[in-house]
């Protein structure tokens, strides 16, 4: 190639490489996701059908898988069971943090497998149900696990939702308690099961507006309390 032809091919390289459409181009690389932090509550109260019914955990559980499998690499899951306000009777804890070894479609799988085992665990006493539903204690504790402000943080309870404590007996008409800003800034609190066992729609209703005015003033950015999907 003759020395204008490399000059000349140099210019129309150099032209190209500043185009407006490749610089448009080049900053529309899209963002990697954002990290996010899921922690999983499993209420092992005796009232809630997850500790004895089969189908219905296997239902959760399928419910679970498209909950994680999808979450993007540094996402943390963090499993929990609650019940009554004692740390040895809830020994089960398990962290995972989404990476090239722990894939998301592999600790959805082993999550999910969790939740639909739990009614055999109980029943062959690996774990135990509980008489007692300290839900809002469980929550002021997990917030002391979490930072709204590093990333996405969402808390996902599998849970009927009836407080039963000495802060409030929700199935005796009892009101939760208005909650300090634990959570201010996170992403979400669902609530799968919400209004189970209770006996009514109106039931469900009321169980879900409290916990739908108590995610609120806590500082989550939404609520979702299904009692069924």
């Amino acid at each position: 190639m003759s020395a204008m032809r490399a000059v000349a091919a140099l210019s129309l390289a150099a032209a190209f490489l500043s185009a407006p459409f490749l610089a448009a181009k080049a900053g529309a690389v899209d963002v990697p996701p954002r990290p996010q932090t899921v922690v999983i509550g499993l209420d092992l109260s005796r009232s809630n059908p997850l500790v004895d019914d089969e189908a219905y955990a296997a239902r959760v559980a399928a419910r679970m898988v498209s909950e994680i499998d999808k979450l993007p690499v540094r996402s943390r899951v963090m499993v929990r069971t609650f019940g009554a306000y004692d740390s040895g009777a809830n020994p089960l804890k398990v962290d995972e943090v989404i990476s090239a070894r722990s894939r998301p479609e592999s600790v959805a799988e082993g999550i999910s497998a969790l939740v639909s085992a739990l009614p055999q665990l109980v029943a062959e006493g690996k774990l135990k149900a509980q008489d007692w539903t300290y839900i809002v204690s469980f929550m002021e504790t997990m917030s002391h696990q979490v930072d709204c402000t590093a990333g996405d943080v969402r808390v996902i309870l599998l849970t009927d939702g009836f407080e039963d404590s000495e802060q409030a007996r929700m199935l005796r008409g009892g009101s939760l308690p208005k909650p300090e800003p634990y959570y201010q800034g996170c992403t979400e609190l669902m609530m799968l099961g919400v209004g189970q066992g209770g006996g009514s729609p109106a039931v469900t209703k009321r169980a879900r507006e409290q916990w739908e005015h108590w995610a609120e003033a806590a500082g989550f950015q939404r609520f979702t309390g299904l009692y069924d999907w």
